[in-house]
This record gives C-alpha cells, structure tokens and sequence, in this order.
C-alpha cells in the first residue's frame, strides 16, 4: 500500500457549500495550512489539501448530488482559549465553553461556517486518555 507523503490511512474529507470562504475559515480560525488545491478554471475548488499538524484533511465543493459533509472533529491545540477565540472571531460559533474537564483536557465547543463541530483540546497533562 501506498500512502502519499504527509497522509495518514484515515482522514476527513469534508464537502461545503462556498469552499473558497471554507478554506479561509480553516486557516485563520482554526491555524490550517494550505497544502494544496486543485481547481476549475472559473475557481471552484475540486480538491483542497489543509495540514494541522501531523494530519491532512481534504475540501471540495459540494456539487454533483451530492450533500454537504457534516462532522465532529477532535483538534488538539496549544491554546483551547486562545483557539476558540481565533475561531468565533473568523466566523465559527461557541457550541460549549472552553473548561477544564476531567479527562484531562482543557476544551470548548466551536460550530464553524459549514455546521461542522470542532472539540479544541488543549491537553493538560502528558499521559493516557
């Protein structure tokens, strides 16, 4: 099996309505980086590769029948404060307030332009989960 350079096995690939604002949102609100996109000549986004951190996920616009992606995601951050309010500031909406919780984790909640939600997890502590 072969696996491109910078991917996993798994990861998201999420279809939205406006992908180019999407693609901004992911970067500013919640620190992606733009590894690539691939696009028509009219500028509608076909494929889009974001990296945050060690993992890769895929956009496109939603199109050919098909329904826009809704999901919940898991994103570890250095800062859950700090990355809520990067967030809610670029578009996103507080689902839960950032607390400390007692799995070790300091999180909040942010719903983001396409009704995806994002759990931004600050670990507190090395060590299991």
């Amino acid at each position: 099996m072969h696996v491109p350079p910078g991917f996993t096995t798994l990861f998201p690939y999420l279809f939205v309505d406006g992908a180019r604002a999407y693609l901004d949102f992911l970067v500013r609100g919640l620190g992606g980086e733009i590894v690539g996109v691939h696009q028509t000549p009219d500028g509608v986004v076909r494929n889009a590769q974001l990296r945050f951190g060690d993992t890769i996920i895929m956009v496109s616009e939603v199109g050919e029948g098909r329904e826009p992606t809704r999901g919940t995601y898991y994103l570890y951050v250095e800062d859950a404060d700090a990355a809520m309010a990067r967030g809610v500031a670029a578009g996103g909406a507080m689902e839960s307030e950032v607390g400390d919780r007692v799995y070790g984790d300091r999180q909040g909640g942010l719903r983001d332009p396409a009704g995806n939600i994002w759990w931004l997890s600050q670990r507190l502590a090395p060590g299991p989960y």
